[in-house]
């Protein structure tokens, strides 16, 4: 899925609400909805640039490694059921 911002644009909007821009104005000006503002600032708030990218990397990781555990579960559980047959 393409996302429409980055996280270094999102936590730029984050920081414009908090120097005091009103959050209807900052979403009218960038084009986001105010449930989307408050989505980011759920996940994002707080954040620095360099935090928000390690978080990424680590989301990317995680989703590698929960892949490699479904494929040895199923991948045991098919050498569980051919030994079951054979005997």
């Amino acid at each position: 899925m393409k996302k429409r911002f980055t996280e270094e644009q999102i936590i730029g909007f984050l920081r414009e609400a908090d120097a005091g821009l009103p959050v209807k104005e900052l979403c009218r000006r960038h084009g986001f909805s105010e449930a989307s503002y408050y989505l980011w600032k759920s996940k994002f708030g707080g954040m620095s640039v360099s935090e928000a990218k390690r978080l990424r990397e680590l989301e990317t990781e995680n989703a590698r490694l929960k892949k490699l555990l479904a494929e040895a579960m199923l991948e045991n559980e098919v050498t569980r059921e051919a030994l079951r047959k054979k005997w």
